[in-house]
């Protein structure tokens, strides 16, 4: 497996390429994505959204037809692919599949396993693929996602940290923003964050 990335927009918000046996899945592309993940791509098979905010899905629809490959999406998060709060020019999406709950996929031979933790917002998600876990806006090197914008909610954050902190294995985690850190590594920072929201 073999993973690219790139900060998108004024938001720095990283776009994934996960390469597997020749195939590529597109994980959050937000604003100006386009254009890199088609100088990038050479076989894309899907689009992944960890969860709705602008920032990761402005380049939903532009990459769904461009390449004809399905779109994936928090079912909880489908209403703000339609309208953003904060930025009323996104390009509306529609996924094809509407992800419910933690769910689990193959994506041609490809096993991918989505975790719903909501709190930033209400489908927010991380995504395994092989030893990687993408967690989006909910957990970062050390830090966790915002819980006090629209939609947000402080006791579902505290409620999937917790859950957070009964995953019994490691992987390194890709965030959506900033750089890479491990599931090992901020468990040991989770309760410093559940005593302090």
């Amino acid at each position: 497996m073999n993973i690219i990335a790139r900060p998108m927009g004024d938001y720095q918000t990283n776009c994934y390429i996960v390469r597997v046996d020749g195939k590529d899945i597109i994980i959050d592309p937000g604003m100006g994505a386009t254009s890199w993940v088609e100088e990038n791509v050479t076989n894309p098979i899907a689009i992944l959204n960890t969860h709705g905010h602008f920032d990761h899905v402005w380049s939903n629809d532009a990459l769904q037809k461009k390449f004809n490959i399905p779109l994936y999406t928090p079912k909880d998060d489908i209403f703000l692919l339609q309208n953003s709060t904060y930025m009323p020019g996104l390009p509306p999406s529609t996924p094809d599949v509407e992800v419910i709950g933690d769910a689990e996929f193959e994506l041609e031979g490809i096993k991918v396993k989505y975790r719903h933790f909501p709190g930033h917002c209400p489908g927010c998600s991380t995504i395994e693929i092989g030893d990687a876990m993408f967690s989006g806006d909910f957990i970062f090197e050390r830090s966790i996602g915002r819980y006090d914008f629209p939609y947000s909610s402080v006791d579902d954050m505290r409620d999937s940290l917790k859950r957070f902190l009964e995953i019994d294995y490691d992987k390194a985690v890709y965030p959506g923003h900033g750089g890479i850190t491990s599931i090992k590594a901020e468990q040991k920072n989770t309760p410093y964050w559940l005593n302090s929201i």
